[in-house]
């Protein structure tokens, strides 16, 4: 079956159809449900789906939002996402959806790298998605606002990318993971040999592949 795959980022919002096209749109200030429905269906009138993945940035159980999206409007969690697109829909946090696409074998964590700071370990191909961007870090800020793009800017690049170690140096020691994907945009402003040994930039299409693993899996 087609599958659109729906990534919203506090940025961007990213749309791929399985075998078809791929596209994106800015996010609007304060994206409300009915906004990204609008914009979708303009991109994606000729595309050819049955059902759709999509990445939720915010924790999700049972296929629905629990909580409202920091970064977008209001509305997220009562909106009928199956209803609106008229086909089956499974939803994911973003992160957990990015890392299923990253995730190779054993316990792998995943951080993504964008608005905000995403994370999500994958253990033994058992998905659990983690909201550890909320933690306190520093001074009295969390993960989040050092890890996220206002730190980056307010930081500086050398001293933001000192942080982003030292946070990868804390995860590592808590969970234990066999590896690290270090995945989102702001990844990209690594190289590989900047990072340990055991972590590894991620993909683009991460998420995408993601998006259309979810409809092989019954652990997410």
């Amino acid at each position: 079956m087609d599958t659109l795959v729906v990534d919203i980022g506090g940025i961007s919002v990213k749309l791929h159809a399985s075998g078809q096209a791929s596209d994106s749109f800015p996010t609007p200030p304060g994206m409300t449900p009915p906004q990204l429905m609008e914009a979708v269906a303009d991109l994606t009138a000729d595309w050819r789906y049955e059902r759709v993945s999509i990445g939720y940035p915010g924790p999700v159980r049972q296929n629905r939002p629990v909580r409202e999206p920091v970064n977008l409007g209001t509305g997220w969690v009562a909106f009928d996402f199956q209803a609106a697109f008229g086909c089956p829909v499974h939803m994911l946090n973003d992160a957990a959806m990015q890392a299923l696409g990253s995730y190779r074998e054993g316990v792998m964590l995943f951080m993504g790298l964008g608005t905000g700071l995403g994370t999500a370990l994958i253990h033994d191909g058992h998905i659990v998605p983690l909201e550890m961007a909320h933690l306190p870090f520093r001074d009295g800020e969390t993960f989040e606002r050092l890890l996220g793009k206002a730190g980056m800017d307010r930081l500086g690049m050398a001293r933001w990318k000192e942080y982003v170690i030292e946070a990868i140096g804390l995860f590592s020691y808590v969970l234990c993971p066999d590896y690290i994907v270090l995945g989102g945009g702001n990844a990209q402003n690594f190289t590989a040999s900047e990072l340990p040994v055991h972590v590894s930039l991620g993909h683009n299409d991460d998420a995408f592949t993601g998006g259309l693993r979810m409809w092989g899996r019954e652990n997410y």
